[in-house]
């Protein structure tokens, strides 16, 4: 069912091969990162990150503003840019956006745009490129990912999923619970391992699928206490080890594909077609057939 979802994902060893490797931030500058959605986890993997509204409400005290925008067309990313006033520099897709004229340094992080929505890919081609611009070496992402990819991941019949991770893990949760909604219809839900942990356990019950990313030192410790807790009501827990962003993301880019061909759901364009509620709502429709 997945056509351009499946074809970004197994694309990745590949787009990440190409990501540009020049550019660095000034080691002295005071950096702030943004975006929205799927480009706002890419965010938080530099460093200081502020969603684009919280950034246009409040605008940053900083030096730079990395901008992350696949198409270069996110209005909010944007209005962020406009209310920041100051440098900004734009990770992103494609050179040729409105957005990419507006930005002091652009660096086009993927050889083309996706096609698919539920965006993959240009995800970890962001996370790899902030990672250049953060002094960090990304020359075995892409072998990592190749392996990544030749794992079997089975789908899972419960209608509601959580993930939990700490630290470095943190955007990785967001951006698993994301795909599992937009190309799986999936109810998942993202939270800090330790959140999970003071509260949160009364909604969760036997029909919750749960992940829990490893993490290291006292975040494993945690991690483990949670899974514990999480098994004590009656929930498939599986806890993931951590190795790196762009390489932890894979074995959820592989569940969303698996439980969308176990239900029969094309994650393109997470269920905005065309005359459906969805689009309507959103006031997008799809545009790819």
């Amino acid at each position: 069912m997945a056509g351009e979802t499946r074809r970004a994902v197994f694309a990745q060893p590949e787009w990440l091969r190409q990501v540009a490797t020049s550019l660095r931030l000034p080691s002295d500058a005071r950096v702030v990162f943004t975006g929205c959605g799927t480009s706002f986890h890419a965010a938080q993997t530099g460093g200081w990150a502020v969603q684009a509204l919280e950034a246009v409400l409040s605008p940053p005290r900083a030096d730079i503003m990395v901008c992350i925008s696949h198409e270069g067309t996110t209005a909010l990313t944007m209005e962020a840019e406009r209310a920041f006033g100051g440098d900004v520099w734009l990770v992103t897709g494609t050179p040729g956006s409105e957005f990419a004229e507006l930005a002091d340094e652009v660096i086009v992080c993927t050889p083309e745009l996706e096609r698919s929505w539920c965006h993959t890919a240009s995800y970890t081609c962001a996370v790899a490129a902030i990672d250049v611009l953060n002094g960090e070496e990304i020359a075995d992402l892409p072998a990592a990912v190749e392996q990544a990819l030749q794992a079997h991941v089975e789908a899972f019949p419960h209608e509601r999923a959580l993930i939990a991770g700490a630290g470095r893990d943190w955007p990785t949760a967001q951006e698993a619970a994301l795909k599992l909604r937009e190309g799986a219809w999936v109810d998942a839900v993202a939270y800090q391992t330790e959140q999970l942990l003071h509260g949160h356990l009364a909604a969760v019950d036997e029909r919750v699928r749960a992940f829990v990313l490893e993490g290291e030192g006292r975040a494993a410790e945690r991690a483990h206490d949670a899974a514990a807790q999480l098994e004590t009501l009656g929930c498939q827990v599986t806890i993931l080890p951590t190795r790196h962003p762009v390489v932890d993301i894979v074995h959820f880019h592989l569940l969303t594909l698996a439980v969308a061909d176990a239900r029969g759901i094309d994650p393109d364009p997470i269920r905005r077609s065309p005359g459906s509620r969805w689009a309507e709502a959103t006031g997008v429709p799809y545009p790819h057939g």
